[in-house]
C-alpha cells in the first residue's frame, strides 16, 4: 500500500520487466551507490522472507572477491535467525532515493572486538524516488506529537515532534536528549496528534535515520541538534487513515488558498 517506504516485489510476471526502468545496469555504478551507502554509515535495513528484519551499516566492499561485509550487532537476537535464512532484502536511503537489492550467502564472521556479517555483492540494484505520496510538512506553531513509550527502554515515555506527514507515514525529530531509535524497529501503539481536532492511534516501522545536524524551526528561532526518523503506518486502521487523509486533504486546500491569496 506504502510504495514510499515498503520494500517492493520485484519478481516480474508474464515474462514482463515493469522494474527495468528502475534497475541500475550498471556495474561501477551499482558500486559508486553501495560505496556512497558505506562512506555515509547509512543505516541499511535488512527483511527476510520470513519476517525477520534487523538494521545494520555498510561497513567494506570487496568488488574483486564480489563480498561485502556488513557491521551488526553481535547480540541481536534476529541474527542467527537472519544468517539461517540465508537471504535478505535491503533497503537503505539516499537522500530522496531510495535502493533496494537483494542479499544473499550470508556468513557470520566474529572479530576480537566486533561482529560482520559478511555477504554476495548485489547482482541487481533497484533506485526508486522516495515519496509518491502528498507529504505536509507541519508549522511549528501547531505542535502536532507523537507519544509512545521508547521501544528500548519501556518505563520511558517520549513525546516527539511530527515534522511532516503523508498517509504513508511521517518524519518525527529526535533531540539529543532522547535515547536514540534504530532504523528497523517496530513501535506499537503510537499517539499521534495533529491538532486538537485530529488524533489517532497507530504502529510506525522505523524505516531510516539522518544524520545528526541542527534544525532551525524551534521556538525563539534557535536552532536545535538531533535527528530526523523517517517513520512508515503499520497497520493503520481505516478509520485513523480516512481521518489522516481529511486532515492531509484540509491543509493542502488551507495551503493552495494561502499561496493563492
Amino acid at each position: 500500500m506504502f510504495e514510499d517506504t515498503r520494500p517492493a516485489e520485484l519478481d516480474a510476471s508474464g515474462g514482463s520487466d515493469p522494474w527495468g526502468q528502475f534497475r541500475v545496469a550498471q556495474a561501477q555504478e551499482r558500486l559508486s551507490l553501495l560505496r556512497a551507502l558505506r562512506d555515509g554509515s547509512v543505516p541499511v535495513v535488512l527483511s527476510a522472507p520470513d519476517g525477520t528484519s534487523m538494521a545494520v551499516t555498510l561497513w567494506a566492499l570487496d568488488a574483486d572477491q564480489g563480498r561485502m561485509n556488513l557491521s551488526v550487532d553481535a547480540g541481536a537476537p534476529q541474527l542467527p535467525q537472519l544468517v539461517d535464512v540465508d537471504e535478505a532484502v535491503a533497503v537503505a536511503y539516499l537522500e530522496s532515493v531510495k535502493l533496494q537489492f537483494d542479499l544473499q550467502d550470508f556468513m557470520l564472521v566474529h572479530g576480537a572486538t566486533s561482529c560482520t556479517l559478511q555477504c554476495r555483492l548485489p547482482d541487481e540494484i533497484y533506485r526508486f524516488q522516495r515519496r509518491n505520496a502528498y507529504r505536509v510538512r507541519t508549522r511549528e506553531s501547531h505542535g502536532p506529537q507523537a507519544r509512545f513509550r521508547h521501544p528500548s527502554m519501556p518505563e520511558m515515555r517520549v513525546e516527539l515532534r511530527v515534522l511532516d506527514v503523508s498517509i504513508g507515514g511521517c518524519a518525527l525529530w529526535l533531540p539529543p536528549d532522547v535515547p536514540p531509535l534504530q532504523a528497523g524497529t517496530l513501535v506499537a501503539d503510537v499517539q499521534l496528534e495533529l491538532d486538537s481536532d485530529t488524533r489517532f492511534t497507530s504502529a510506525i516501522g522505523l524505516q531510516h535515520v539522518s544524520a545528526q545536524g541542527a534544525w532551525h524551526g524551534s521556538a525563539g528561532g534557535n536552532g536545535t541538534q538531533g535527528v530526523r526518523v523517517g517513520c512508515e503506518w503499520r497497520g493503520l486502521p481505516a478509520a485513523s487513515e480516512r481521518v489522516l487523509q481529511r486532515w492531509i486533504d484540509r491543509t493542502q486546500r488551507r495551503r493552495h488558498l494561502l499561496t493563492v491569496g
